[in-house]
């Protein structure tokens, strides 16, 4: 009796299969996921930004856009290398 009751509750706690309950937790995890995302996109800006632009003007010279393309470049490669990476590690973990 009393194991019943504990999986009710824990059927409750997680939202007892409703189909809304589940479907706000993917709304709340992409949401998540988006703010996460912006926040990286924003720190690198800010580390190239940082690293190529001396003094900012009306115009960027030629050497802090292709800095910044560099930079821009490099920072999509490790993210796509880490992404595989990581990708490679779950399916290793999956078998």
């Amino acid at each position: 009796m009393e194991r019943a009751k504990c999986r009710k509750l824990r059927r409750q706690e997680a939202g007892g299969g409703d189909p809304a309950v589940s479907e706000l937790r993917e709304l709340v995890a992409a949401e998540q996921q988006r703010a996460q995302f912006t926040a990286q996109v924003h720190n690198f800006m800010e580390v190239c930004w940082d690293k190529c632009v001396d003094k900012p003007g009306s115009k960027l010279d030629h050497r802090s856009e292709s800095c910044l393309a560099s930079c821009v470049d490099r920072f999509i490669d490790t993210t796509l290398s880490i992404t595989q990476r990581f990708s490679q590690i779950l399916q290793k973990a999956g078998h």
